[in-house]
């Protein structure tokens, strides 16, 4: 139940986003429910591999190529859905950006009334 939660969130941050960000098309609701479970897989299979693999470039950038990476995970996302686009990388950057912050805010808040 609390996995199904997170991606509602997730994917009403991401519509919310797509909305007021140019450079990002999202078509509908759903297609923002679907990004937010291709984004969760391919952060869950993908994501570790290139940490590993880009792990002397994060090193050497004090962990700030994470971003870069969090980036590339919204731009293979919308690679894999139809009803979703990125312009340029760039708009990808922003959009990772505040789509990580805002979802940050939204389920640390959450951890901390549990506590």
């Amino acid at each position: 139940m609390k996995f199904i939660l997170k991606i509602i969130f997730s994917a009403l941050v991401a519509f919310v986003l797509s909305r007021y960000l140019p450079g990002i098309h999202m078509d509908s609701f759903g297609t923002a429910v679907v990004f937010a479970v291709v984004l969760s897989l391919l952060n869950f299979f993908v994501r570790p591999l290139l940490i590993l693999f880009t792990l002397p470039i994060t090193i050497f950038t004090l962990g700030l190529f994470i971003l870069i990476l969090n980036a590339l995970m919204v731009w293979m996302a919308s690679g894999l859905i139809s009803g979703f686009h990125i312009d340029h990388f760039r708009h990808a950057v922003i959009f990772s950006l505040l789509y990580s912050f805002i979802s940050f805010l939204l389920f640390s808040s959450s951890e901390k009334n549990k506590a």
